[in-house]
């Protein structure tokens, strides 16, 4: 025990700096993109979240959208369970052939007016998948897309980008 207390004497706390602490632009930017989509919205706007078949880096991205920092709960933004109750869907990975119908049936069990945000390089464009016998590809290959968030993955601030984008669409 010793010897693990004396390693951590020595290494000291080696932690990460809060996200864009030295960057100031950054922190104005997600304040006026909040800013927006709540004047935008004025109430709620509930997202389906959608993993078509993809590596899971965008869903980390995604979680992150929802703590603290970037708090989109607190802008009233919130995702739910039921497609029926969504008024975005958020779709990441490519679309498997086996998530095809599956996609199909969320988007058709949402109301009137559907916004649809392709998040990652692979929704956007098949990414390294590309086209094949396992993947229909990109999600425009299946669903009507209103905008496409690329990066892989897309850091939390640009997904925020996209939301607002697709909203500002719906207006």
């Amino acid at each position: 025990m010793w010897k693990i207390l004396r390693q951590i004497g020595k290494a000291g706390i080696p932690s990460e700096p809060p996200p864009f602490a030295s960057d100031g632009d950054d922190n104005a930017a997600i304040t006026r993109i909040r800013q927006e989509i709540l004047d935008i919205l004025g109430q709620a706007l509930a997202i389906r979240q959608v993993d078509a078949g993809s590596c899971n880096g965008c869903e980390l991205e995604i979680n992150a959208l929802t703590n603290p920092y970037y708090n989109l709960e607190g802008l009233g933004i919130k995702f739910v369970a039921s497609p029926r109750h969504a008024d975005m869907l958020l779709v990441t990975g490519p679309v498997t052939r086996n998530m095809e119908t599956a996609l199909r049936r969320t988007y058709e069990a949402m109301p009137e007016p559907r916004l649809v945000v392709a998040v990652g390089a692979c929704a956007c464009d098949g990414g390294i998948f590309g086209e094949s016998y396992a993947t229909c590809g990109a999600v425009a290959n299946v669903l009507p897309v209103d905008v496409t968030v690329p990066g892989c993955p897309p850091p939390p601030l640009e997904i925020m980008r996209g939301i607002l984008a697709a909203v500002r669409r719906r207006r």
